[in-house]
C-alpha cells in the first residue's frame, strides 16, 4: 500500500489523483488531520485514516501496512517543522514502513540562505539515519510562490521586488505526476533525486516580459531595496518573521541556489514540463473566471 500525508493539500491531493490513474484505489491510503475533508476519496475506495503530526500514535495507525510512505513536508519552518518531520519519520519506522519518500526541495542544504531549505536538509539527515530505504524528492521551486509575488502587478503594471536571480519555477501538476511515477516504480531513486524542475530558470526581469506578453500590456520590473521591501511588507500586516522568510527567497536566488535546470522531471512525466508562461496564464485565467465582473 502507498500512504500519502497531506492528501488534502495542494500537492498531496494532486499526487493521490495521479496515483489513482495508475493503481487500484485499495492500494492507496491517506493520512489526514480531518478525515471529513477526504470523504470523497474514501467514497472512491481510498483508505482514509486520521493522522496528526502532533499525535505520534495516530500516525503509526495511519501508516499501517505502508510499503511506501509519501511524507509531504509541513507548512512550518525551523525547529517546529523539523520536529514534526521527526515525529512522522519515527512513526513510519514504528509502523514498519518499507520506504519513505519525502517532498524536499532543490537547494536543500545546511548553509542555504532560505530557512525551508535548511529544514529540508535536516529532514534528509533524519531519513538517512533511519536505515530504511528513502528518497528525497528535490522539487523545483513552486511556481505558485512566484505567482503570489506577481499578483499586485496585475493591477499596478509593476513588479516591485528585491533583486533576485534565476529560479527554476515548477508547477504542482508536473511534480505530482512525477511523484506518482516514482511511487509506482516507473522511476526509483535512492536518497536525493536530481532537481525536479521546469524547463527554464527565470529571474523577475524575464518574468515581467512573460507577464507583459501574456496580458498584452506593459509590466515593468522595479528593484526594491531589501530593507524597503521588508518595511513595506510589515506595514501591510505581514508578520516580521514571514517578511524575513520572503526576503530570504531573493537572497538565495541571488546566490544561485535555485538556478539548476535538470531533465529528470521531463523523463519522469514523458513530456516537457509546463513553462512559466503557461502556468501564469492558467493561474490568471482561473482568477478571472472565479471573480465575476473582472
Amino acid at each position: 500500500m502507498i500512504i500519502v500525508t497531506g492528501a488534502t493539500g495542494k500537492l498531496g491531493r494532486r499526487v493521490v489523483e495521479r496515483l489513482l490513474e495508475r493503481v487500484p484505489a485499495e492500494r492507496v491510503g491517506v493520512s489526514v488531520r480531518d478525515p471529513q475533508k477526504a470523504q470523497d476519496l474514501a467514497d472512491r475506495g481510498v483508505r482514509v485514516r486520521q493522522g496528526s503530526f502532533d499525535d505520534p500514535a495516530s500516525l503509526v495507525h495511519a501508516f499501517e501496512d505502508a510499503e511506501q510512505l509519501l511524507l509531504v513536508s509541513l507548512d512550518r519552518t525551523g525547529e517546529e517543522c523539523v520536529a514534526g518531520h521527526r515525529i512522522a519519520i519515527d512513526a513510519a519506522v514504528k509502523a514498519g514502513v518499507g520506504r519513505i519518500l519525502y517532498t524536499s526541495q532543490m537547494g536543500a542544504a545546511h548553509d542555504s540562505r532560505f530557512q525551508p531549505c535548511r529544514d529540508h536538509a535536516r529532514t534528509e539527515d533524519l531519513l538517512r539515519a533511519t536505515g530504511l530505504p528513502w528518497t528525497a524528492l528535490r522539487n523545483g521551486f513552486y511556481a505558485a510562490s512566484a505567482l503570489q509575488f506577481l499578483e499586485p502587478s496585475r493591477r499596478s503594471g509593476e513588479i516591485a521586488l528585491p533583486a533576485d536571480g534565476p529560479v527554476a519555477w515548477t508547477g504542482h501538476d508536473d511534480l505530482a505526476e512525477a511523484t506518482a511515477a516514482i511511487l509506482t516504480d516507473e522511476g526509483r531513486f535512492e536518497g536525493p533525486t536530481p532537481p525536479l524542475t521546469g524547463p527554464a530558470a527565470l529571474d523577475f526581469d524575464a518574468v515581467a516580459e512573460l507577464a507583459a506578453r501574456a496580458t498584452g500590456r506593459p509590466i515593468t520590473r522595479t528593484v526594491v531595496p531589501d530593507d524597503t521591501f521588508r518595511e513595506q511588507a510589515v506595514a501591510h500586516g505581514v508578520p516580521a518573521p514571514m517578511a524575513d522568510l520572503m526576503l530570504s527567497i531573493f537572497a538565495a536566488a541571488r546566490a544561485g541556489e535555485f538556478s539548476a535546470v535538470d531533465p529528470t522531471l521531463t523523463e519522469l512525466i514523458g513530456r516537457e514540463p509546463a513553462d512559466f508562461r503557461a502556468l501564469l496564464e492558467g493561474s490568471w485565467n482561473e482568477v478571472v473566471e472565479e471573480v465575476p465582473g473582472r
